[in-house]
């Protein structure tokens, strides 16, 4: 019973941490209409079962990432849930979220490719909108929490990892250098 309590309160707590979620610049967050035939948006099966088959975790990027920062002997903890976001990689002795953020959901070059999208546009364009929002949101509170926040794309990941796992050992070398002072005069 007591359990049952505590979760319930928790609930609540995540609702009040929901709501009282601040915006950059006093914006409003953008609303998002539902995906419905009835709304007007029109999907066929084979794209539905193309959508169910994207990953929000374990990525094939994300993936190289870890393999490669653990070869490189950096021990992390992955999705945790008690930071906003919930970053991808996390590495808590150096303070350290990293993301790996798929090009198409997160808004690469958005001003170029809003454009571009063809269909479901009113549902499309204010959801990617939505999740750039979400994104400086987390960034912004992660800042707070005194964490470094670094965002790599999931083709830079794929294209150049050698470059991406350099920037994280060359962020922790400099953190390691403020942390623990050289004896050397």
């Amino acid at each position: 019973m007591i359990l049952i309590t505590k979760l319930k309160q928790l609930s609540i707590l995540t609702v009040l941490l929901l709501m009282t979620k601040e915006y950059p610049y006093n914006e409003k967050p953008i609303k998002v209409p539902r995906f419905h035939e009835s709304g007007g948006f029109y999907t066929t099966r084979l794209r539905s079962k193309t959508m169910s088959k994207i990953r929000s975790k374990n990525t094939k990027p994300e993936l190289l990432l870890r393999k490669a920062l653990w070869a490189n002997n950096i021990r992390f903890r992955t999705h945790e849930k008690k930071l906003p976001g919930k970053p991808d990689i996390v590495i808590r002795k150096y303070k350290l979220a990293i993301f790996i953020d798929g090009e198409f959901w997160h808004g690469k070059d958005w001003e170029k490719k809003r454009d571009q999208i063809k269909s479901n546009r009113a549902f499309w364009i204010p959801k990617i909108e939505r999740n750039i929002q979400n994104d400086q949101i987390t960034n912004n509170r992660l800042q707070e929490l005194g964490y470094t926040v670094f965002r790599f794309w999931a083709e830079e990941v794929k294209k150049n990892l050698n470059a991406c796992v350099n920037q994280v050992l060359l962020y922790i070398e400099a953190e390691r250098e403020i942390r623990i002072p050289s004896n050397n005069p």
